[in-house]
């Protein structure tokens, strides 16, 4: 008979969610947690943009997420996430406006794309940075 010590697999011991509360409700489910979606839209692009993250203020829930975003022309924005996608909610941080009717984007991409011509200029620069390198790489 072979025994098996779980313990000693390289595991860390502690993956983050424990403590933190939010999360607790969304372990071992197939839940799309909002928060984490909103998180990963905010990697995406903040190097393109003068200020951006998750509303701490407004409610995060796994169907919805606010994130607060400052163009390089200083505008600012709330933006709402959710599965249709996103869209401007309020002209300011941790706002929303009912009366606002703005269209969903359906990546992060667009919706800046639309909001901010700085964004697309930085964006368009990055990108033919990492077109150059790879071109370099091919070439090497």
């Amino acid at each position: 008979r072979m025994e098996t010590d779980c313990n000693s697999m390289e595991l860390p011991n502690n993956t983050g969610f424990e403590e933190d509360s939010d999360y607790r409700d969304f372990e071992g489910t197939d839940v799309k947690d909002m928060r984490l979606e909103a998180e990963a839209v905010v990697n995406d692009v903040l190097f393109a943009v003068s200020n951006m993250f998750v509303s701490k203020t407004l409610p995060c829930a796994e169907d919805v997420a606010y994130i607060n975003v400052e163009t390089r022309e200083r505008n600012r924005y709330c933006l709402e996430l959710t599965e249709a996608g996103l869209r401007v909610v309020a002209y300011d941080f941790d706002q929303t406006d009912d009366r606002l009717q703005t269209p969903y984007h359906e990546t992060v991409y667009s919706l800046l794309d639309s909001l901010s011509p700085a964004y697309r200029e930085v964006f368009g620069n990055a990108l033919l940075q990492r077109l150059e390198a790879l071109k370099k790489d091919s070439q090497s």
